[in-house]
């Protein structure tokens, strides 16, 4: 289709002889959030680190505007910049302020004045209400602020698609709201998020559609109002059954 941003086709991955991903066929399309849930070790983020060519897929293809994503490094740099992506570390520059990490991206990939630079930081450290912080290290924030600063300089880029890989599971349980929240926001602006996340509530509520995957595969995949409440697959069923039961 003509909005389809990312194809993945007959993907597999393999560790040595574990086959972690299994024929994966999934499409996005611009302005979708696509949840991915499922157990630990079902391949969720493997799957996003394929997407963002932290790891290579043993088999099949991924391709951005129908075009496969290369693997010269120049390449993938200039799709990382258009395909970014949310760690569940962090990965904030310790030896940066919050404001220079927030330029640094811009400034040695898109090439960007410091002027522009500076005001892009600032636009979006305000709108997930980091500003204040502009001049703190990361050291001296929480980790939902660091995760806020993380969402931030991901945005900085301007990309077309944000990955987000369990945003909150390092996070203590009190600060997994304001991430969520700037998510949520983020979810309303229309731009296209692939979320691996662990929050069943989040997923039903933000997520257009949300991909169930078990052991490799992609299991179910449907709108959220008919997976959390008609599940077709047995393993689905299973899997959100004490969820459908709260």
């Amino acid at each position: 289709m003509a909005d389809e941003i990312i194809s993945i086709r007959d993907l597999s991955k393999s560790f040595g002889t574990h086959e972690v991903l299994k024929k994966i066929d999934v499409a996005v399309e611009a302005g979708e959030v696509i949840c991915v849930v499922g157990s630990s070790g079902s391949g969720k983020s493997t799957l996003l680190r394929c997407i963002n060519r932290l790891e290579h897929q043993t088999s099949g293809e991924i391709l951005f505007h129908g075009q496969p994503v290369k693997n010269a490094q120049k390449d993938v740099n200039e799709y990382r910049a258009r395909v970014g992506m949310v760690f569940q570390s962090f990965n904030l520059f310790n030896n940066m302020t919050v404001l220079k990490n927030c330029m640094a991206g811009t400034r040695k990939v898109l090439h960007i004045s410091k002027e522009e630079a500076f005001d892009r930081a600032i636009t979006h450290l305000k709108a997930v209400g980091m500003a204040p912080f502009i001049n703190a290290m990361p050291s001296q924030l929480s980790g939902g602020q660091k995760q806020r600063v993380a969402i931030a300089r991901a945005l900085c880029m301007n990309p077309e698609v944000l990955l987000f890989d369990e945003p909150t599971s390092a996070l203590d349980p009190e600060m997994v709201g304001e991430v969520l929240a700037v998510m949520k926001e983020l979810a309303r602006t229309g731009l296209t998020m692939i979320i691996v996340t662990h929050e069943m509530g989040f997923a039903r509520d933000v997520s257009t559609r949300t991909i169930f995957m078990d052991k490799g595969y992609v299991v179910e995949s449907d709108a959220p109002e008919r997976l959390f409440t008609n599940p077709q697959n047995p393993r689905t069923q299973q899997f959100l059954s004490r969820f459908i039961a709260g």
